[in-house]
């Protein structure tokens, strides 16, 4: 791993770590992205809790020679799921969307996190959004 950034030692199936590696953090990868087919339920006590229904948004190829696939989203809300996982962390991390993602029209929130990367929400602008398999979306940092 990567000495000038220690938060990698807790950081597992990076994608190409001499790029997602920085002196500022980590950056994350999507590996899947998802709409919500049939709403999730909360409530007070948790005996009603009911995750929501997520069907997997399909990628195309945009070249019979690429490798991977394209999602292409129009403007409004999904659910992502990054490639990395997270173990042995010594303390919480902070996660946030790179600034490329959000330049290009795409945002989630920023979160701390403690032991593991749950779904999170991706909003996409009116325009849409065009994401590749494995694009780097959320960076990591120490907090």
């Amino acid at each position: 791993m990567s000495t000038d950034q220690p938060l990698a030692e807790s950081i597992d199936n990076l994608v190409y770590e001499p790029v997602q590696v920085t002196d500022h953090g980590v950056d994350l990868t999507v590996s899947a992205v998802y709409e919500v087919a049939a709403s999730g339920r909360l409530d007070f006590g948790g005996d009603e809790l009911t995750d929501a229904d997520l069907e997997p948004v399909p990628t195309e190829l945009e070249s019979p020679h690429d490798e991977f696939g394209w999602w292409h989203l129009e403007g409004g809300q999904y659910v992502i799921q990054h490639n990395e996982f997270l173990t042995d962390l010594t303390e919480p991390v902070h996660l946030q969307p790179r600034n490329e993602l959000l330049a290009r029209g795409g945002s989630h929130p920023s979160m701390q996190v403690r032991d593991h990367l749950p779904l999170i929400p991706l909003s996409v602008t009116d325009g849409g959004l065009k994401l590749k398999e494995n694009a780097r979306v959320s960076t990591v940092v120490p907090i």
